[in-house]
């Protein structure tokens, strides 16, 4: 089983680009350091369940989005960074 840290930060990298926030915006929402949370999106954190039910809330998605284990997202996520100046 791949690491699950991995995949939950993976995903959550992902939903977090496909809101259109940055890590400061989308995080200061949360009002936590956006380093800890960063360190999350890298699975180097494991997280409660609790959290990624606030964060899903948040993003208005189910939970079950931050397990899925498809890597294509990765793909999308440099694509939507190649299309936006800002990102890039």
């Amino acid at each position: 089983m791949e690491n699950i840290q991995k995949v939950v930060g993976m995903n959550l990298k992902y939903l977090r680009y496909k809101s259109g926030l940055s890590q400061e915006k989308f995080y200061g929402q949360l009002n936590l350091n956006t380093k800890y949370l960063a360190s999350i999106e890298r699975g180097e954190i494991n997280v409660s369940i609790l959290f990624l039910a606030n964060l899903a809330q948040l993003l208005n998605i189910d939970i079950r989005e931050f397990f899925n284990p498809d890597k294509s997202r990765l793909i999308e996520m440099k694509r939507i960074d190649s299309k936006d100046p800002i990102r890039s």
